[in-house]
């Protein structure tokens, strides 16, 4: 039930707190001007800032982006599901509401799963914390103005607390380069192993 009254809220336009595999975040319906307006709004953040777009499945993420070279997709498959959000290069300007002033690049999330794991519609995601203030692990630790805002919210009790670490892709395809831009839950040496390990396989 929990998923379905998550998924009901999305499809509806509205926004929703929702436990990831690091902290409560903000979600709403990725293509609604009103609804990403609105996530704005609670966490106070200016319109032009951008967020990712977070699939529950990492299948479906593949599947919504099938432009993506074989490169990249494997450097995903490498790196998700997990506490990772990637910037991946976005020639067909998918999902502007999250690009901000960048449409040709997009932040792309899939978390570990969790009680949202059934969820087939992807979201617009940004953590539930007013703009500037800590990143709630709980829901005590919510600003009451955000999760009065919210139209569903989700508990998911005590969470790890440490936000995603930020992984630049976009120059992956053309050369193998990549850059840690936030580090965070999973560390820097952790995606430098992955993605060594991926290379070395590909060499064979």
């Amino acid at each position: 039930m929990t998923a379905q009254a998550f998924e009901r809220c999305i499809a509806t336009g509205g926004v929703a707190v929702f436990p990831a595999d690091t902290v409560y975040g903000l979600a709403c319906d990725p293509t609604s001007t009103a609804a990403v307006a609105r996530l704005y709004a609670l966490k106070g953040r200016p319109p032009d800032k951008p967020a990712a777009v977070l699939f529950f499945s990492l299948e479906r993420a593949l599947a919504a982006l099938p432009e993506l070279d074989p490169r990249t997709r494997s450097a995903i498959e490498a790196l998700l599901p997990g506490p990772v959000t990637l910037l991946l290069p976005n020639p067909l300007v998918r999902y502007p509401l999250a690009c901000g002033p960048d449409p040709w690049t997009l932040g792309l999330r899939v978390p570990a799963p969790g009680p949202l794991a059934a969820v087939a519609l992807p979201v617009l995601q940004s953590s539930a914390n007013r703009s500037g203030a800590a990143d709630p692990r709980t829901l005590d630790e919510l600003d009451p103005a955000v999760r009065e805002g919210a139209d569903v919210v989700v508990d998911g009790g005590p969470l790890p607390g440490t936000p995603s670490t930020v992984v630049d892709l976009c120059a992956y395809a053309r050369d193998g380069t990549w850059s840690l831009l936030r580090a965070g839950a999973l560390t820097g040496d952790e995606v430098a192993a992955a993605l060594a390990a991926l290379a070395a396989r590909a060499r064979r």
